[in-house]
């Protein structure tokens, strides 16, 4: 991969760490996070036997968001270019995390500000340490949301919650982001990581066949027809019953045992 994310694995769970501390973790293209992200989400992809990702931040920042410097260095050049800029850079995140099937969770451990608050937008769960705050904060620098929060955003809080935090620039603290369901759960700084592994534990227990298709049903829910997910539905539901995973989860079921899933 490269410098701005490290990659730990323990077993079917995957834990990336955003890794520039000393930047509070800010995406940029000449930060390497683009390739960063697209090149992990590729390889977990890959990886049929993952069943959970943790994304978190080093440092005392989940991710300040885009990098402010590089905004100024690009400041005076042409629009088209600019345009062209994120469809190459940053816009490849979302398309890339977002997408991924494997279930994700923002371990957010401190603020997620603008690009960085999307970016928790785009993992499936969102869990907060007490420090942690949040803000859709482009129109507080003169910008739109470039990264796709416009989408992630109203789905996370809903329409009515999401316009007053991309009209305002507003920072939530970690109370009033559970209150708004931006974020499921509050817990103590010290024992973010601890919640979170025990989350993706809980996850990682089942089929990781049927984890992504299950993730790939709720993604697809979003902007389908019921009868067209019904089919949907229906359809994953043959591939789901046709798995030795299936047959191992009713067998140790009927035997009173835990089940011993290999993603066949």
């Amino acid at each position: 991969m490269n410098d701005f994310l490290t990659i730990a694995r323990d077993g079917p769970i995957v834990t990336l760490t955003m890794n520039m501390p000393e930047k509070r973790n800010a995406l940029s293209i000449e930060g390497g996070s683009t390739e960063a992200f697209t090149e992990a989400c590729a390889w977990i992809a890959a990886e049929r036997d993952v069943r959970a990702v943790i994304l978190t931040g080093a440092g005392s920042a989940f991710s300040a968001g885009g990098d402010l410097k590089a905004m100024r260095d690009r400041y005076g050049m042409p629009p088209a270019e600019i345009r062209d800029s994120y469809r190459r850079g940053i816009q490849k995140i979302p398309l890339a995390l977002y997408e991924l099937d494997v279930p994700t969770i923002a371990a957010v451990n401190g603020p997620a500000i603008g690009a960085g608050l999307d970016l928790a937008c785009m993992c499936d769960i969102r869990i907060g340490a007490e420090s942690s705050s949040y803000a859709e904060s482009f129109v507080s620098v003169g910008i739109v949301p470039g990264d796709g929060g416009a989408w992630l955003l109203p789905r996370a809080v809903g329409q009515s919650m999401a316009a007053e935090m991309a009209f305002t620039g507003d920072r939530l603290d970690a109370k009033a982001a559970l209150a708004c369901g931006l974020i499921s759960r509050v817990v103590p700084d010290d024992l973010l990581m601890e919640e979170a592994r025990s989350l993706a534990a809980r996850i990682a227990r089942n089929p990781p066949q049927v984890l992504r298709l299950t993730k790939r049903l709720l993604r697809e829910g979003q902007h389908m027809r019921l009868s067209s997910l019904l089919e949907l539905s229906a359809a994953y539901q043959a591939l789901a019953h046709s798995t030795e995973d299936h047959r191992e989860a009713l067998q140790s079921w009927f035997e009173k045992r835990p089940a011993q899933f290999q993603g066949r």
